[in-house]
């Protein structure tokens, strides 16, 4: 990706391509786990420098989609951490997310382990992924946050409400996940043919009953608009997003060289302002993002408790 262009995520200095390589899919969620060996090799003899990796910790995974369990304690930051390190064979992560916000532990904790990983050179740059907006400015008064990594696409826009102005107003980047709705705008309602039974899009409630029947109809608008445009529904879909602003890199996620390059495509579909209306009113999805369980960990229902409650214990 040397020559796509680059955006600044946050303050600190961190500069990216103007859109990533969402990795989940290639170990969990989406269908069988691929080829660990085959999913890190494309970190192997190239210039570390020019190859930016974000990984993150505290999820721990059950039996089954919605069985997690949440850990913000040092002693888990770091075991996460070193481990990462160990299986990605780097020397530093470039940006290390806390995955979900711990309501047990003080964001401050939390960011103590990861200023400390910092101070230590083992990651470059701090982020959170699904934190509210209260969260967000705790953990960035213990060290400075460079990326708020949250879901961010035609199908999901909860968090232009409070969350991203707050990471605008403290200079922090933004990291939208699932830009492609999980897959719905790279295949529309195929998506769901051959879909395996781990595969985290069995339980998405958008993808199932009346929801989905709603869903086709909003999808065949914006497959004909993006005829309009000369392009895929895929890549007008991460367009909208990439019009955004220059704060924003989204990491849609493929195991497939065609697939990534047909992503970077979307970076020359040009919308205007006219385009970006029609496209948010015809986006109209019904049914949650998420399971409820797994909504249950997610950033409009977790509070970090406060830092006084830690010290009282």
């Amino acid at each position: 990706m040397s020559n796509v262009k680059k955006v600044k995520l946050g303050s600190q200095g961190l500069e990216v391509s103007a859109i990533g390589l969402g990795c989940m899919g290639m170990s969990y969620a989406y269908g069988p786990a691929k080829p660990e060996e085959e999913m890190i090799g494309a970190l192997k003899g190239v210039n570390r420098e020019n190859v930016q990796v974000a990984t993150k910790f505290g999820l721990r995974f059950g039996d089954g989609f919605g069985e997690l369990e949440v850990h913000g304690e040092p002693e888990h930051v770091r075991a996460c951490c070193e481990a990462s390190l160990n299986r990605l064979g780097v020397d530093y992560i470039d940006l290390y997310y806390a995955h979900r916000i711990d309501p047990k532990i003080p964001i401050e904790i939390t960011m103590g382990e990861l200023k400390k990983l910092v101070k230590e050179g083992k990651i470059k740059y701090i982020g959170l992924s699904e934190a509210n907006p209260e969260t967000i400015r705790r953990a960035h008064d213990v060290h400075p946050i460079t990326a708020v990594q949250l879901e961010w696409s035609l199908w999901t826009r909860d968090a232009q409400e409070e969350v991203i102005p707050t990471c605008r107003e403290l200079g922090i980047g933004i990291v939208p996940f699932a830009p492609l709705g999980s897959g719905f705008f790279a295949s529309g309602p195929k998506v769901m043919d051959k879909l395996t039974d781990d595969d985290y899009r069995k339980v998405l409630p958008r993808l199932h009953g009346k929801n989905f029947d709603h869903n086709k109809r909003v999808y065949e608008q914006v497959r004909e608009m993006a005829h309009r445009k000369g392009c895929t529904p895929a890549q007008l879909a991460l367009a909208w997003v990439q019009h955004q602003g220059d704060d924003v890199c989204p990491i849609p996620g493929t195991t497939k060289i065609v697939n990534l390059n047909q992503n970077l495509g979307a970076l020359s579909v040009k919308l205007t302002a006219h385009d970006m209306v029609e496209l948010e009113s015809m986006a109209s999805f019904k049914g949650a993002r998420m399971p409820e369980k797994i909504l249950a960990t997610c950033y409009k229902n977790v509070d970090t408790p406060p830092l006084s409650s830690w010290k009282s214990q």
